[in-house]
């Protein structure tokens, strides 16, 4: 039975045949350690990391590719980021439907060495009022650090608007771009982003294990590994040129070798034909659900701006339940519970029985999504009986 994948919230699943070719090429024909060795094999795999860095400085519009550090995920760039950047008594901004890879290490720091940290309340949809951000920043605001888009709402965060508070003030952006590299436009030089931490296995159709961060030129982070580079072997410290004082050990080249594929599945589709695909699919997946007595849509409403998250809950039916029927007997792939974000589950008054998320990507078709309601409207039917 042909399973139905409403899962790119977690990872965009199937992959172009090209991330697959491309990740056992590597395995098969160069795998050696890049930046390790002079011979033609580590030179190869020195080459197709710099390759990858390239297509994704031309995707985020990134000057200078060296910004861009390789990580293993999105969760390990953002503990980078606020871990490298932050000292004792800075200030931070962040918002109530941030994911827990920037609240724990947040509260981490605020335990450890005494951060401070302000939670701006979106409303129920997740938009963020942005009076309410400039009224919180005072002389000790270091950081505006927030998702780009609600990893259950779908929610669109106004990422250039906050920038330029944060710049206004001396103060730096962070953002969390999981749920839109890839999908949305991200362009670096226009939106005046500081830091980027963003994921390989999403949007941008590479495989798990990889992901990366962007450091604005003029910032200087603390790296979060220590040891396990190539150059400068004879210092104690972590060399200071780039990538490698923020690469400690050796990376994922094989799956950064699938990534570059995938990124350049993106820029040859662009960006807007992946966004407006999506875009189109959401809405009539929410049209659908909207037919159904007494179901929740959450996030933004119908033709508002959202990215392919389509969060919605039932009364009457427990959502880790129906996540289950539509797996075990529809063949279905959704995500229930509370996707790593209890305080988005706070905004949104889910948290006593969290949601089922169903997100689409670019391969979902509109007969996935007809099935997708169409089995949510059976389930429903069947309990209300």
């Amino acid at each position: 039975m042909q399973i139905r994948y409403f899962d790119h919230a977690a990872s965009s699943w199937p992959k172009p045949p090209a991330v697959i070719e491309a990740m056992m090429q590597c395995i098969e024909e160069y795998g050696a350690n890049p930046g390790r060795g002079s011979h033609k094999l580590a030179v190869r795999a020195s080459r197709t990391l710099f390759e990858a860095r390239y297509n994704l400085s031309r995707l985020f519009n990134i000057l200078n590719p060296n910004d861009i550090s390789f990580a293993l995920n999105t969760s390990m760039a953002l503990n980078q980021a606020i871990k490298g950047f932050l000292k004792p008594g800075d200030h931070v901004i962040s918002t109530s439907i941030e994911h827990n890879s920037v609240r724990r290490p947040l509260e981490y720091l605020k335990n450890k060495i005494g951060i401070e940290i302000t939670y701006i309340k979106t409303d129920e949809q997740g938009l963020i009022n942005l009076k309410e951000v400039q009224a919180a920043m005072n002389s000790q605001t270091k950081l505006i650090v927030c998702t780009h888009g609600s990893n259950l709402l779908g929610s669109i965060l106004p990422v250039a608007e906050l920038a330029e508070i944060a710049h206004q003030r001396g103060a730096r952006i962070l953002v969390d771009a999981a749920q839109t590299a890839g999908t949305l436009d991200i362009d670096i030089q226009a939106t005046g982003i500081d830091m980027l931490a963003f994921p390989g296995h999403k949007g941008l159709l590479g495989p798990q294990g990889t992901g990366g961060l962007y450091i604005h030129p003029e910032l200087e982070l603390e790296p979060l590994i220590h040891g396990g580079t190539g150059s400068k072997s004879e210092e104690t410290d972590m060399p200071n040129v780039r990538p490698d004082r923020y690469e400690g050990g050796t990376p994922n080249t094989v799956g950064i070798a699938g990534l570059n594929e995938g990124v350049k599945f993106v820029l040859n589709e662009t960006v807007r034909k992946i966004h407006n695909k999506e875009w189109e699919l959401t809405q009539q997946l929410i049209t659908e659900l909207l037919s159904i007595p007494n179901i929740r849509i959450l996030g933004p409403g119908l033709n508002e701006q959202r990215t392919g998250i389509v969060a919605f809950e039932l009364p009457h039916i427990d959502a880790s339940e129906m996540s289950f029927i539509l797996d075990q007997s529809f063949n279905i792939a959704v995500r229930a519970g509370y996707h790593c974000t209890p305080l988005a589950h706070e905004t949104a008054r889910t948290l006593e029985g969290g949601a089922v998320r169903a997100s689409v990507g670019y391969l979902t078709t509109v007969e996935d999504i007809e099935y997708l309601a169409g089995a949510v409207k059976e389930i429903n039917q069947h309990y209300q009986r």
